[in-house]
């Protein structure tokens, strides 16, 4: 036996999409029903475990052997669930070193991240059977109890006889997608680095992290007591029986004399400047009844795993265009900022429940909260977090690829990069503009909106108006910057030509060490390491202003699949953000012997020693990988009892 092919289906009290598979498999009920499998590509066979019957006992040994590749799409499910089934103690998992996700495969080439959806791009003769969620709602959730079911709580295979054999077929189908999609890309084969990298990713997520479960408790204890304080305070300025209502509030406000068509953020904010009491004070109050803080110490009380650790809150290659990690459950990519001077004594009050104090303090609890959220993730007992951040990282790799010297320069000599751009941009002599400047605000907000050709459109996205720039400043403020930097902008239409000319000439084509190539109705674009970035279906099409463009077939702003517009200033995002992620897997790689706990964009947080240095851990991070000749890292690092913002 050299492989086998694995998908099951399971039953489970906990709902999988709100507890994450490691938190599902711990129930106390959770079962496997159905195995199915093929070994070496060969018949695919199912397991009815549910009526009695049992796993070959040479298939379950392989389970166990690193020498025999397993397979799986989302073979994360597979590999922990299994795990459990085998009985192997709390926290501890099948290695992942044998495993192979066919869901990595597929988004490694650009496809969509479900069975369904990637059979259906590939033209698979054998699709997954669309039946299927009504089956798995029916076998492997808990079901409604009724008079009429005889007051059950789940069903099970005598109950419906023939569904069951519709879900074994439906089992069986899974197992023969898998591999149709695997026989479909075997010649386009995932590079060994990649599955290292997928490897790694599965033990961080083993590990998973540690929650403060006082905190999260108490901090949702603060939330409801501060939200109906605040609801009580709302009532009794404004009598509405429902104050979250838009309709409600937008009437009187308008009784009031104050006119609004919205009560969004923005909004909200703009009303505030001149709002008359005590209408200003009803719109402060309702704004802090809508801070949404809470939910992310629900999600955290809904994964945490009977030892307190929150896993599986990575997904790898999630974002299939550049080949990131994306977040998963807590969402630990988008976690507020902390800005509290106070930081330690506001926690230390929740934690305690001193929440007439925190009142006392703090005029707006729910921000205090919010501010609190990463101070949730602790290190275990013994241990401190190291965090450590790339600086800058973006701009570097963009200067970096593009040739942009002067901005090498100023990284490498650790100078302010928004003042030396401002310095070039508006012509004034150096060490004029200091962080408070506003052209260095100028610059900055040019730096984060032109990068990637952004004009106008993008500097207002950015906040341009709303930090008090004026109309007719804007498109001056994107020529300045393009004048500044003119080999970024070359770079834009260098990689645009080349592509174009890849996609209508069916070869090889190669700018600023980027490689673009056309193989069999794909496009690859080769980065300085190796590794490719994959678009479907390329085509020369028109994009909206009537410019010809390379299009392709993708994952849209509608999250559904559709054909969608290149452009000069996409392809350099892509490439840049796609690099980036490639030096942060590589600074992973040389922290195998530490506990990474969480890497979160350019971000790694390891549950250290106490005798590790964060000196250490920075001075390792930049160092550049062999493929990145020239390129300057710098990291910031530091040590903290708990995850926060330096």
């Amino acid at each position: 036996m050299k492989t086998i092919s694995i998908d099951i289906e399971t039953y489970s009290s906990v709902d999988l999409s709100k507890s994450g598979v490691y938190k599902y498999a711990e129930a106390p009920d959770f079962e496997i029903i159905l195995f199915g499998y093929s070994v070496d590509g060969g018949e695919v066979l199912v397991a009815d475990l549910a009526s009695g019957a049992t796993i070959p006992p040479d298939i379950i040994d392989a389970l166990t052997d690193d020498t025999v590749e397993k397979w799986a799409f989302n073979a994360a499910f597979e590999r922990i669930c299994l795990s459990r089934w085998l009985g192997l103690p709390m926290g501890q998992y099948l290695n992942p070193a044998s495993w192979h996700c066919s869901m990595v495969w597929s988004a490694y080439m650009g496809l969509p991240l479900s069975l369904e959806n990637v059979g259906l791009v590939l033209g698979l003769e054998k699709q997954k059977l669309t039946e299927g969620k009504d089956l798995i709602r029916y076998f492997c959730k808990p079901c409604a109890v009724t008079t009429s079911n005889g007051r059950r709580t789940r069903n099970l295979p005598e109950h419906a006889p023939d569904k069951w054999e519709q879900f074994k077929l439906y089992n069986r189908r899974d197992v023969e997608t898998e591999m149709s999609i695997q026989a479909r890309l075997a010649k386009f084969p995932v590079p060994d680095n990649i599955w290292e990298e997928y490897r790694q990713d599965q033990e961080i997520n083993d590990r998973g992290v540690l929650l403060d479960m006082t905190l999260v408790k108490n901090a949702i204890a603060a939330d409801e007591r501060s939200k109906s304080e605040l609801m009580h305070k709302i009532r009794q300025l404004t009598e509405l029986d429902n104050p979250n209502s838009v309709a409600q509030m937008k009437n009187w406000l308008a009784e009031n004399g104050l006119e609004t068509d919205t009560l969004g953020k923005k909004a909200v904010a703009e009303l505030l400047k001149t709002a008359p009491e005590p209408l200003g004070e009803v719109l402060l109050l309702r704004q802090q009844l809508a801070k949404s803080s809470i939910k992310k110490y629900q999600a955290m009380e809904t994964v945490a795993c009977a030892d307190n650790r929150a896993r599986g809150l990575f997904q790898y290659y999630g974002a299939n265009r550049t080949g990131r990690a994306a977040g998963r459950l807590i969402q630990c990519q988008n976690l507020p900022q902390n800005h509290m001077a106070d930081l330690e004594q506001a926690r230390s009050l929740v934690r305690s429940s001193d929440f007439d104090t925190l009142n006392i303090l703090y005029d707006n609890v729910p921000v205090v909260l919010s501010e609190l959220i990463r101070t949730a993730f602790i290190p275990k007992e013994g241990c401190k977090f190291i965090v450590a951040d790339f600086s800058s990282i973006e701009a570097v790799v963009l200067a970096w690829l593009a040739g942009e010297s002067w901005t090498l320069e100023a990284y490498s000599a650790k100078r302010d990069l928004y003042i030396e751009n401002a310095e070039i941009m508006f012509g004034v002599p150096k060490g004029s503009i200091d962080k408070k400047s506003p052209l260095r605000q100028k610059s900055k907000i040019a730096v984060l909106a032109c990068g990637y050709s952004g004009s106008v459109g993008a500097l207002k996205a950015f906040g341009a108006l709303e930090m008090g720039l004026k109309e007719e400043e804007l498109k001056p403020l994107v020529d300045a910057w393009r004048a500044a930097n003119p080999n970024v902008v070359r770079f834009w239409w260098d990689a645009d030509k080349a592509a174009k000319t890849a996609v209508k000439q069916r070869k090889i084509t190669e700018t600023h060490g980027i490689r673009f190539s056309y193989q069999s109705d794909m496009l690859f674009i080769t980065l300085p390491n190796g590794r490719k970035l994959a678009y479907v279906k390329p085509r020369i099409g028109e994009n909206r202003f009537g410019s010809e463009c390379v299009t392709y077939e993708g994952i849209g702003a509608t999250k559904k699949w559709e054909r969608i517009d290149s452009s000069p200033g996409k392809w350099v995002e892509n490439i840049t953000q796609a690099v980036a992620r490639d030096i942060l897997y590589y600074a992973l790689s040389t922290f195998r012997s530490a506990n990474v706990v969480m890497h979160v964009h350019d971000e790694v947080v390891i549950e250290a020693n106490k005798h590790l240095s964060p000196a250490v851990v920075s001075e390792q991070m930049s160092r550049a990988p062999s493929w990145a000749a020239g390129l300057p890292l710098r990291c910031d690092s530091y040590e903290t009892p708990f995850y926060r913002k330096d």
